[in-house]
């Protein structure tokens, strides 16, 4: 019976948990209520607050879980491949992830409009710190002449804002290209050609 309590106890938290991302990721941090999560997860309110007591401990636990996946594509970034491919890699990585993830992706933005309260030791601590190593070895790779020249803190910014904004703009993407063109498609053909010229070294 203990292991069965334990399962039912970890489906309970991951239903909530999913409930949450559809809620904050719609209605944002301050929208969001308890009721609204319950009611998304299918239970009730005293139910949900035997596993989370706040609509906060909902909150933090999804950003928890969501900042390693979302470092992920960086982390692949191979010093000893070709620079242009790896670079062009962890574009489509990163694409992929905001199409695949579009609730995760709206919820972080959402915390980092909101001043990254949960965040913030996160994003000036390890994140900094992997940018940081990525950006060195980009910077190499421009001081040897095998990527053109840019800063790399900045290439990587513009790869955040141009791969996250078919996510987080979806609805705006869809209403400007019209029901008969797949915005992902594009995308991926669109942003690797546009950040293909501006790795490739001239001349």
């Amino acid at each position: 019976m203990p292991d069965d309590t334990t399962r039912i106890q970890k489906n309970r938290r991951a239903q909530i948990l999913e409930a949450g991302l559809d809620v904050f990721s719609a209605e944002g941090f301050n929208g969001a209520t308890l009721d609204g999560i319950a009611r998304a997860a299918g239970l009730s309110k005293p139910n949900l607050l035997y596993y989370f007591p706040s609509k906060e401990a909902v909150y933090v636990a999804l950003l928890n879980g969501l900042l390693d996946t979302w470092l992920d594509p960086l982390r692949a970034l191979d010093p000893a491949g070709d620079p242009v491919e790896e670079v062009l890699g962890y574009v489509r990585r990163k694409l992929h992830l905001a199409r695949d993830y579009p609730r995760e992706s709206r919820l972080f933005a959402g915390e980092i409009l909101r001043g990254a309260p949960q965040l913030q030791p996160e994003l000036s601590g390890t994140l900094r710190r992997l940018v940081d190593t990525h950006a060195r070895q980009i910077g190499d790779w421009m001081a040897a002449g095998r990527l053109a020249t840019s800063d790399p803190h900045h290439l990587i910014f513009s790869i955040w804002a141009l791969t996250q904004h078919y996510a987080d703009f979806e609805v705006q993407v869809r209403a400007v290209l019209g029901a008969e063109r797949d915005p992902w498609a594009e995308a991926e053909r669109e942003v690797q050609a546009h950040f293909a010229r501006v790795l490739t070294p001239t001349g």
